[in-house]
């Protein structure tokens, strides 16, 4: 953070500084950044960082604010989609100088949901809310736990170590999806994912034709396998060719609803939440976001 805003204040030196002091505080301090009159609010930090920024943004209606994202969390996988890598804070920052504001699409869980941790309930009440770039179930949710629990790892090494762990130790999960234009599979599934973004998990194309800005969700279905099998695929996923196995199934629309047999965690944007009801809808909001991209 301090490398940042040293650059940060070469290029703006009016430039007004604010630190999150719980999870969750991000959202609170983008409604000030934008109450007090602020049309760019720039965030260091991850996708649960940027991912609450905009929530922020879209939920206030103003087409007027912008998101810039400096990179320093765990996955920083939006920022791969506009080819901001977190190893270079100058390289990132001058992106940042350089850039202009494009619309992108945003995600929207339409179930209200609570965050899953007990400890971050009190400031994010259950609701509506958006996401930038992926909401997953099942396998996914297992790696974010395990993940959270990490001492010693971080970055895309903790992804994937957590990862391999978990494809050994998750039992899978039942679950339907469907499109609301007919599509409908039912099946014991490892994972699914819906994206906005091409990557997720550190650095994995999940969905390798996906776009931020083309106006659709990428619905990636896996399903479940043995633990070596399920190793197979996660090598795949690496480079994108999981999407070439019999087990996966890729799908575009507009709107993804998930339903199981009883409420479920699901991760969005690398945080935990939970429904009050079996079912998860998911819709696209097309370019409903101003992001920054140099």
């Amino acid at each position: 953070m301090a490398a940042y805003r040293e650059l940060l204040l070469r290029h703006f030196p009016a430039a007004e500084f604010a630190a999150s002091e719980a999870p969750g505080h991000e959202y609170r301090l983008a409604d000030q950044a934008m109450e007090a009159g602020h049309t760019l609010l720039v965030a260091v930090g991850g996708d649960g960082t940027w991912s609450h920024v905009a929530d922020r943004i879209v939920a206030s209606g103003r087409e007027d604010v912008a998101l810039g994202v400096l990179p320093s969390g765990t996955g920083n996988d939006f920022a791969r989609n506009l080819e901001v890598s977190y190893r270079n804070p100058a390289d990132a920052v001058a992106r940042l100088v350089r850039g202009v504001a494009v619309s992108v699409d945003v995600g929207r869980v339409n179930t209200p949901s609570s965050p899953a941790e007990a400890s971050t309930r009190s400031s994010d009440s259950e609701r509506v809310r958006h996401f930038i770039n992926v909401v997953g179930v099942g396998f996914d949710v297992a790696v974010v736990d395990a993940a959270a629990s990490a001492r010693f790892l971080r970055g895309e090494l903790l992804y994937k170590v957590t990862a391999l762990q978990q494809l050994f130790r998750f039992r899978g999960l039942e679950l339907s999806v469907s499109d609301g234009e007919g599509f409908v599979r039912m099946a014991p599934h490892l994972m699914l994912t819906v994206t906005n973004g091409a990557f997720f998990g550190g650095g994995f194309p999940i969905a390798p034709k996906a776009r931020i800005d083309d106006g659709v969700l990428h619905g990636c279905m896996i399903g479940d396998g043995t633990p070596m099998r399920r190793l197979a695929l996660f090598n795949k996923a690496e480079k994108g060719r999981h999407v070439e196995e019999p087990e996966v199934e890729v799908r575009t629309a507009r709107r993804f609803t998930l339903t199981a047999q009883a409420p479920f965690r699901f991760e969005a944007d690398g945080d935990l939440y939970e429904t009050a009801v079996p079912v998860l809808d998911l819709e696209v909001l097309p370019g409903a976001l101003q992001v920054i991209r140099g």
